[in-house]
C-alpha cells in the first residue's frame, strides 16, 4: 500500500538530533496514529518500511480461566441478567 497525501506529492519527514523520525501530519492522520503509538522499522530494499505496531503487555493478557469468566459475564449482560452494584452490596451486607 503506497500512502500519499491528498496533494499527491511525496510526504517528507525529518530525522531529529536523537534519530527521532517526524511523520508527516497527513500520513499520521491517514494511518490513524496517536501520540505514544509504537511503530516497527525494517529495511526494505534500498529504503525503510515503517509499520504501526501494537505491543502487548504480558500483564494485560487474560488467563484461560479469566477469559472464560469474561465470556460468561458478557453473555449474562446481553441476556439482561445484571443487578446494580448497590443492590449486590446490600444483599451481601456491605
Amino acid at each position: 500500500m503506497n500512502i500519499r497525501p491528498a496533494s499527491g506529492r511525496e510526504a517528507v519527514g525529518r530525522i531529529g538530533l536523537r534519530r527521532q523520525v517526524v511523520i508527516p501530519k497527513e500520513i499520521f492522520e491517514i494511518l490513524k496514529l496517536q501520540e505514544g503509538d509504537f511503530v516497527a522499522f525494517s529495511k526494505h530494499g534500498n529504503g525503510l518500511l515503517v509499520k504501526p505496531r501494537r505491543l502487548v503487555d504480558p500483564d494485560d493478557v487474560l488467563t484461560q480461566a479469566e477469559a472464560k469468566r469474561l465470556r460468561q459475564s458478557l453473555k449474562q449482560t446481553r441476556q439482561g441478567k445484571t443487578r446494580p452494584w448497590g443492590e449486590i452490596k446490600h444483599d451481601l451486607g456491605l
